[in-house]
């Protein structure tokens, strides 16, 4: 067992740019980390589940985001959980193994016992704590966490197979084309610093084939400069795949819910899920609505302290209604992200909707979805600064930032 003293660092890659594509046109202007779900933004969410472990010494976020991105964040949140918090720029894509080891010595320098990576873009209910003992009666070098999923969609993740009594990793393979196993990885590790002997054995041997392949033939110079550069290392297919049925990896099965943020359809998925863990959490972070000066409010929401919303509005399930929103009489808002200074008119409706900062929701209006998280349009995003105008109605569509729409709009992207 780890003594009480041991220290535990965490480190959660939040990647950068060129990655947040698939979450446009809410990624415009904010990047996707910081993204509010719940009321807080994304990285949030890990990160406060970082403060439950004991003897963290420190929390660090790598990603290839400009600084000034994060510097304000990380400070706030530095001091508002009390955690000492850095934000660390890689100069380019590691992968997230080769992330880890390019910035060893900083992770090692309070010479933790342990190292959490943890995935930003991951919404669950991260139990580290219990992922950290059983990691520990393991004896391993790392322990992940799994989940069981349906085997229609297993092949979207990392599948892989566990010994059902010493819960080892004895097999791994990321997105394989046919059915291996429901029991997928969610993206949260717990490693001791032996992590980092695997990586560096990795980059070597990648260094060392390079090289020869160079001596070797003038034919498979163009071969060397299409394979990943030696400080490139991913972990699920360089690390897991290669140590799987070695004694050196084991998994930590979790039962409570599990999901991959990658489209703003999910995100407001995954703002529910976060609202309904709130109730088990943190219920003073949900509003409560008695009906008489405050709206009606129906299930899990959460409501920025200073947004205004008038008596007769009815809010709710699974909303989160973010900073400076004004929310006149007569509103319907149900499983909505409503984002800072959105202003929404008398008598609108906003339901299965993500509205964007800044934007305005005219009288009469409705800006609704059918509410399928998966499908392109089955939610209605609107970007920053969109105006509806009164008595418009959009329907499953996406709308970029800037945009007044003065006629009504069905299954659209506008450009």
């Amino acid at each position: 067992m780890g003594s009480s003293e041991e220290k535990v660092v965490a480190v959660i890659i939040v990647g950068g740019p060129t990655k947040g594509t698939r979450f446009r046109p809410v990624s415009f202007n904010t990047p996707k980390p910081l993204f509010p779900l719940a009321g807080q933004p994304m990285v949030h969410h890990p990160i406060s589940a970082c403060k439950r472990i004991p003897n963290l010494a420190q929390v660090f976020l790598i990603g290839f985001y400009e600084e000034r991105e994060f510097a304000l964040y990380v400070s706030s949140i530095s001091n508002e959980l009390r955690v000492p918090m850095r934000y660390l720029k890689e100069d380019k894509p590691h992968g997230s193994a080769g992330a880890l080891y390019y910035f060893r010595d900083l992770i090692m320098e309070d010479d933790p016992s342990h190292i959490f990576l943890l995935n930003c873009d991951v919404c669950c209910s991260f139990p580290l704590p219990a992922m950290l003992d059983a990691h520990r009666s393991y004896g391993g070098m790392g322990t992940l966490l799994v989940i069981k999923v349906s085997a229609e969609s297993a092949n979207q993740f990392g599948e892989l197979v566990a010994d059902p009594v010493t819960k080892e990793l004895l097999h791994y393979t990321e997105k394989p084309e046919t059915f291996v196993s429901d029991l997928i990885n969610c993206g949260v590790y717990v490693f001791t610093p032996e992590i980092f002997s695997a990586i560096q054995d990795v980059s070597t041997h990648r260094e060392d084939r390079t090289n020869l392949q160079r001596v070797f033939s003038f034919d498979s110079l163009h071969s060397v400069t299409r394979t990943v550069p030696a400080d490139f290392v991913r972990l699920d297919q360089d690390i897991l795949s290669p140590l799987a049925g070695k004694r050196k990896l084991y998994t930590y099965e979790t039962m409570d819910f599990w999901e991959q943020i990658k489209t703003p359809g999910m995100s407001l998925k995954c703002s529910a899920l976060y609202l309904a863990q709130f109730r088990l959490t943190s219920p003073n972070l949900l509003a409560s609505g008695d009906g008489t000066r405050s709206p009606t409010v129906i299930g899990d929401v959460y409501v920025h302290p200073s947004a205004k919303i008038h008596p007769t509005a009815k809010i709710g399930p699974d909303v989160s209604i973010s900073a400076n929103v004004r929310i006149a009489a007569g509103v319907r808002i149900l499983n909505c992200i409503i984002l800072d200074d959105v202003e929404i008119k008398e008598n609108a409706v906003a339901m299965h909707a993500i509205v964007g900062w800044k934007s305005s929701l005219g009288k009469w209006s409705r800006v609704q979805a059918k509410g399928d998280y998966n499908a392109k349009l089955g939610i209605t995003i609107l970007g920053e600064s969109v105006t509806v105008e009164d008595e418009v109605v959009v329907i499953n569509s996406i709308v970029l930032p800037n945009k007044t729409l003065n006629v009504s709009v069905q299954d659209e992207i506008i450009l």
